[in-house]
């Protein structure tokens, strides 16, 4: 804390976390979303075909987190869907990203340096809900430390833990895409950042609210816009896990995948001595056949 009174953010972190998000940091939420859900395969052939599906789809690009943390605290899953204006507005940019006549409205948000403007602006609202779900679920389970983290962590991954749900709702089924099988930044991010304001709301860490907001807040929008500028799908964290992991778990993270890559070097002779040792066995059971047809003949 004095050190943050050194350098006179404390006045600054409070007026920040004070600054309300609706409407236009939601609005950059909301843009950020459903341009996502444009870049996947088939979405504008679905919005075309199936309007209704696709609607729903951005709504749970928007409002995602705020399902599974309701599902998490055994709320109403459709409560938030009676904020008439949040849903009016999200369902306006979904229009507008798909139905726009010449694409005029999404080529205006693809534009690199908007594009970076809102995606540090949807960071904003990320960290505010991690933090506005710990609080909430601070409310429910004063003592329960991994109730708050997974509401936080929910709050912040949005629809990316729910993706396999949401491809269902386009006729897609790949299971292999599960985001808790290849964790994205935002997703880590999220999560790292409900342990630490976990540790704030039970008072283990000594900083203000406030203050850990504009801090995280700072560097998720570094991070966010730094990879979006570069088109980068790496992590900063990949770094500091790849010291971590093979302490902790006796292994990198994703381990398992280098290990099926290289699996057929160490087993001598690489990919080719194993296809050659397909052809040779199947010689073996084409002589055995032919054996037996020729051994039902001659009886």
């Amino acid at each position: 804390m004095e050190l943050l009174s050194a350098l006179s953010l404390g006045e600054l972190a409070l007026s920040f976390s004070r600054v309300p998000l609706f409407p236009v940091f939601d609005l950059s939420y909301f843009i950020v979303s459903i341009l996502y859900l444009k870049y996947e395969p088939g979405a504008v052939e679905l919005s075309r075909r199936h309007p209704i599906a696709s609607w729903l789809c951005a709504m749970l690009h928007c409002f995602g987190s705020y399902i599974l943390a309701d599902l998490l605290l055994g709320e109403p899953l459709i409560d938030y869907f009676s904020n008439n204006s949040s849903i009016l507005l999200a369902s306006a940019v979904w229009y507008l990203i798909f139905f726009c006549p010449l694409d005029l409205f999404y080529k205006c948000v693809c534009f690199l340096p908007v594009k970076l403007i809102f995606v540090a602006m949807k960071e904003v609202v990320r960290v505010r809900k991690i933090a506005v779900g710990i609080h909430h679920a601070h409310h429910h389970y004063h003592h329960g430390w991994f109730v708050m983290i997974a509401t936080g962590w929910v709050k912040g991954s949005g629809v990316a833990l729910m993706s396999n749900f949401e491809q269902l709702l386009r006729g897609v089924w790949k299971p292999e895409t599960n985001e808790i099988l290849h964790m994205s930044f935002p997703t880590k991010a999220s999560l790292y950042g409900a342990i630490l304001f976990t540790l704030q709301q039970t008072r283990w860490l000594p900083v203000s609210k406030a203050s850990l907001i504009f801090i995280f807040t700072m560097f998720m929008v570094s991070c966010k816009v730094f990879l979006t500028a570069t088109h980068s799908h790496s992590s900063p964290f990949d770094a500091l896990e790849g010291y971590i992991c093979p302490v902790l778990f006796g292994s990198a993270c994703g381990g398992d995948h280098h290990h099926d890559n290289h699996g057929g070097s160490h087993s001598g002779g690489g990919p080719g001595a194993q296809h050659s040792a397909m052809p040779a066995k199947s010689k073996e059971e084409l002589s055995e056949g032919s054996r037996k047809k020729k051994a039902k003949k001659a009886d």
